[in-house]
């Protein structure tokens, strides 16, 4: 490859680092901005790639509703209901509450990334200075000066090259699709057991066929992967309860591990780090993507902002400006959404009797007090800016 200069170099095209490109373009349609993404330039590996379902919140949704970014198929989400297994404690959350359409969605990871590639593609038909190269960045990065770096390369928890502040849970989570008697349409329901969260989530496939996220130490959760599947069911069941009816059928069972990493810094001179290449959350409330898209958003809006003011350009003082600028703006978000996904993952898995006690109450008081409980939701649903 020959060598490359632009203004603004994204390393990953996963969902974060395609949507950062594309709300920049949108912003200003000139910039200088070359994209490296190791996916094929065509879909037709990503179409039967990832089908695991992603909590979305309904603010996700309309950000990537202004670039055309949401996917065709969603499972919108009109209740959630909160518990802990054989302890006193619920809380439900209703969409009216809030005065929304919908507390969140579920999409398909495969159906958010293909959906965000097709608006990338729209519009790069209008950005003539747009390079999108499919390529693996180690590849590429000495033939490439950029004035601007940004790191969107994410991954999951323990393939990661990086650990800088953290948490390891000692958690994995289990996720699958599986069919039950009697669900609630548009409900989701969190269950807090003795081993970490269980999540039963809508999904696009009906009303009975819903996303299973089942979190618990590594040991238990490669036994239940390796379960037949009418053992695997009667767990579940003996779990979650039966207020679903019974659980019928399970399909597409996968194994992840979980844990908490966090860039204390997500700037550094021209560099920068969105996304899972700034924290990895865990799935406890949903909120890692969300996180990501927001980082996308914002550093869109500083990045297009500092290279379109000028013709020839930003200079190396005006980029690490905006870039300080976007890091500090994105403090609050970043520590309440970290803060509040680690304190549940924490907590909602100690069996200490105090702890236990704490929660229940928690969780009633959550749902006798509307104003906290609606702040609560507002923050998973939006974040703090």
């Amino acid at each position: 490859m020959k060598s490359l200069a632009c203004d603004i170099l994204i390393l990953g095209g996963g969902p974060v680092g395609l949507a950062c490109a594309a709300w920049t373009l949108q912003k200003h349609p000139e910039a200088r901005l070359t994209l490296l993404d190791r996916n094929p330039g065509n879909d037709q590996d990503l179409g039967s790639a990832d089908t695991r379902g992603i909590a979305l919140s309904h603010g996700s949704k309309l950000l990537l509703d202004t670039i055309g970014a949401w996917p065709n198929e969603s499972a919108p989400i009109h209740q959630v209901h909160v518990s802990q297994a054989g302890r006193f404690g619920r809380a439900l959350m209703t969409r009216e509450e809030l005065k929304q359409d919908a507390l969140g969605h579920i999409v398909r990871y495969r159906d958010i990334h293909l959906a965000l590639r097709n608006a990338l593609r729209t519009l790069q038909k209008n950005s003539q200075n747009f390079s999108w190269q499919h390529i693996d960045a180690a590849e590429v990065l000495p033939t490439i000066e950029a004035k601007c770096i940004v790191h969107a390369e994410g991954g999951l928890f323990k393939t990661q090259d990086w650990v800088e502040s953290g948490r390891d849970y000692g958690q994995a989570a289990l996720v699958g699709l599986v069919e039950v008697e009697t669900a609630t349409p548009h409900m989701a329901w969190e269950r807090f057991t003795s081993e970490g969260p269980l999540a039963v989530l809508p999904s696009h496939y009906g009303n009975n066929i819903l996303n299973l996220v089942w979190c618990g130490s590594p040991e238990s959760t490669k036994k239940r992967l390796a379960l037949k599947d009418a053992e695997f069911l009667s767990a579940l069941e003996s779990e979650f309860g039966t207020r679903i009816g019974r659980f019928l059928k399970i399909q597409d069972r996968r194994f992840y591990d979980l844990g908490l990493n966090y860039r204390k810094q997500i700037h550094q001179g021209n560099t920068v780090w969105i996304g899972n290449a700034a924290q990895t959350l865990h799935p406890v409330a949903g909120q890692g993507l969300n996180l990501g898209l927001r980082d996308a958003y914002l550093l869109s809006e500083k990045l297009s902002g500092v290279f379109a003011r000028s013709a020839q350009g930003a200079s190396a003082q005006a980029i690490e400006h905006a870039l300080s600028e976007y890091a500090q703006s994105r403090q609050v978000d970043r520590k309440a959404t970290i803060g509040l996904t680690d304190m549940m993952a924490r907590v909602f898995t100690s069996n200490l009797i105090p702890v236990v006690l704490a929660r229940g109450l928690a969780l009633s008081a959550l749902q006798w007090l509307p104003p906290v409980k609606t702040a609560l939701a507002r923050q998973m649903m939006f974040g703090r800016r």
